[in-house]
């Protein structure tokens, strides 16, 4: 789907939600959304069960709750804004990857 700056970024010992989080980015609301759709559906394949999607109609932010790893989907600026690797990672152990 061509998502940038994806980040996974390790939370085990940081927090209960989850044990990892996934941030990744999308050139515009529809981008958001179509990366979004495909990562639910990914993880549905994969047998997770009750997955739980919240800003899939706006597409400037969708969060992807698949139980041990959430996921954030931005647009750029949405994502500068919140700059939740920074929040997170702190000190922790993060693995960034290219354009997908």
């Amino acid at each position: 789907m061509k998502a940038e700056d994806i980040v996974t970024i390790d939370l085990s010992g940081k927090s209960s939600i989850a044990d990892f989080m996934v941030v990744a980015t999308g050139r515009s609301q529809r981008h958001v959304v179509s990366i979004a759709e495909n990562v639910v559906k990914e993880v549905e394949l994969a047998g997770v069960k009750r997955v739980r999607v919240e800003g899939q109609q706006q597409g400037d932010w969708v969060l992807i709750d698949a139980g041990d790893v959430i996921v954030h989907v931005f647009r750029p600026e949405v994502r500068a804004f919140y700059d939740l690797e920074k929040m997170w990672m702190g000190g922790g152990k993060a693995r960034a990857r290219t354009s997908r």
